[in-house]
């Protein structure tokens, strides 16, 4: 792991050969190929024109490999030393971001464009090391073509992607990120702010103790995380719904759900139990401010109907808990 950090057992790049650099160049479009043929098969389901931009480049990068050994077989034969660029220090790397599924449509137009312009400064670094002409032109050529790549995405949007298939697609990428994050994000933040009310502001006005209060409000905050995370998480595979994967969907709703009952639980460690109380009641308020809002800006909630459920929901939640620990 050390090695691969601080570059130990590599080689320089300026210590390769011209066949070490064909070789390079050969894998590292190997590899370019498989990722773009990767970003197609993953999008290809919810985005089926970009699919087919990313399918054409792996094509074009296929292309480019042809094109390498053909000259390495003319200048060194058919044995091509196997150079990668975990071989090489200070090469650039591919991430594997590419493995991750979902994935974003943004994000992989981006990482693409990064790619080839990763690319086409391999080329033209190599082609200044480059004595033999022939070796130098194609290299030369290849940095042209990837500069011209670096907007390839772009020409292949426009045949592919016209402006209402662009919009779908996004259409279908927000729909997604509500469903996968923000929906059980809701639900765990609704969940760990409004139920926890009763029991921290009940054991508040009760024992007017804070150090007590804390406990009990940290205790309830990772116990109702803990438990809505696993029941997210096991209720629907997101296979059928399709809300996505569910272990993102888990630790959505239950990094939100503790969240939410720790935000007026932490203001408790305050020793003053008025002043606690007066910023947990802040807090609170911002809490469901917060929830008024993601439930209009995601949820398309109107503001009258979402504020009036949250703040009701949460005024009554707050003085159940006050009645019962004052009585």
């Amino acid at each position: 792991m050390l090695s691969r950090v601080f570059g130990w057992g590599r080689r320089s790049f300026d210590s390769l050969t011209e066949q070490e650099i064909l070789a390079l160049a050969i894998s590292s479009e190997e590899d370019d190929a498989r990722i773009y043929r990767a970003y197609a098969d993953g999008l290809a389901d919810q985005y089926p024109q970009s699919a087919k931009v990313f399918e054409e480049m792996a094509v074009e990068e296929d292309g480019h490999r042809a094109r390498l050994i053909e000259l390495h077989r003319q200048r060194f034969g058919e044995r091509i030393p196997l150079i990668r660029r975990e071989h090489v220090r200070g090469y650039f790397e591919r991430k594997p971001d590419w493995l991750v599924r979902p994935l974003g449509i943004e994000k992989v137009r981006a990482q693409a464009e990064a790619m080839e312009v990763q690319a086409e400064r391999f080329y033209r670094e190599a082609a200044k090391r480059s004595s033999d002409v022939g070796i130098r032109k194609l290299l030369g050529d290849l940095a042209s073509e990837e500069a011209v790549h670096e907007s390839l995405a772009r020409r292949l949007d426009l045949k592919h992607l016209p402006e209402d298939a662009k919009k779908e697609e996004a259409t279908a990428e927000r729909r997604q990120f509500i469903l996968t994050i923000v929906q059980p994000g809701l639900a765990g933040l609704m969940d760990g702010s409004v139920s926890t009310m009763a029991p921290i502001f009940a054991s508040a006005f009760a024992t007017h103790d804070t150090w007590k209060t804390f406990l009990v409000g940290l205790s309830a905050s990772v116990g109702a995380g803990i438990s809505m995370g696993f029941t997210e998480a096991a209720h629907d595979d997101g296979k059928i719904s399709g809300r996505g994967s569910p272990v993102k969907r888990g630790f959505a709703s239950g990094i939100m759900t503790t969240l939410g009952g720790l935000g007026h639980a932490l203001p408790y460690l305050i020793s003053s139990f008025w002043t606690a109380t007066f910023v947990a009641a802040a807090v609170v308020i911002f809490e469901l401010l917060a929830i008024t809002w993601i439930q209009h800006h995601y949820m398309e909630t109107p503001w009258p109907r979402a504020t009036f459920q949250v703040v009701l929901g949460g005024a009554l939640v707050v003085a159940a808990g006050v009645l019962i620990g004052s009585s």
